[in-house]
């Protein structure tokens, strides 16, 4: 997608650790145009994928939801995203995951209600980052817990110089892992295509 490999040329700061900063337009403060068409792009690249019949969209909270929610509404199907802590209206059984953070630091808990995903569902994925992979593992896990089908995995930057589209491809090697914009570091500078 040009405008977005634009956008990382012009917006993305590498900060150095693997960290990628791109809160002027996608984790902070969000470019709503640039959503809505990323939304479309990731629902028309799971069509020309062969992917059909998505029932819901699962993303984790908080980045993955603009991106997710542009998407679903594409799609026109539900947004589900996995909590991070448990609001008292949640019910007690939920399905649970852990992931690593590395901008927050240490593991973050990952829920979501059985009354909002369960085997009748064809599930996408989105995210704003495919990087070590372990949110998407996590989120992984989660669809299979609820017995739902996995449809394909979408995120909005891939960092190639970490491992996560291997460590995805090893739970889901048959379905499309897509990603918008592919990201590498060269001696301390960002190196973006499309």
């Amino acid at each position: 997608m040009q405008e977005l490999v634009e956008r990382i040329k012009r917006d993305g700061v590498y900060v150095g650790g693997g960290i990628i900063k791109v809160d002027a337009f996608l984790n902070h403060q969000l470019d709503a145009g640039l959503m809505g068409r990323i939304g479309r792009e990731l629902a028309d690249r799971f069509a020309d994928a062969g992917v059909v019949g998505v029932t819901k969209i699962l993303t984790a909270e908080s980045s993955g939801i603009p991106p997710a929610l542009c998407a679903a509404q594409v799609l026109n199907v539900p947004l589900i995203y996995a909590r991070k802590k448990t609001p008292l209206t949640m019910s007690k059984q939920v399905y649970y995951a852990e992931a690593p953070s590395r901008t927050k630091g240490g593991m973050v808990p990952l829920m979501v209600s059985p009354d909002y995903l369960g085997a009748a569902d064809r599930v996408l994925i989105i995210d704003d980052f495919l990087a070590t992979g372990q949110t998407l593992l996590a989120l992984v896990d989660i669809v299979r817990q609820s017995g739902a089908v996995l449809c394909g995995v979408g995120c909005v930057v891939e960092k190639v110089f970490e491992p996560g589209r291997a460590a995805v491809a090893a739970v889901f090697p048959h379905g499309p892992i897509l990603s918008l914009a592919q990201i590498n570091i060269t001696e301390g500078e960002l190196v973006v295509s499309g």
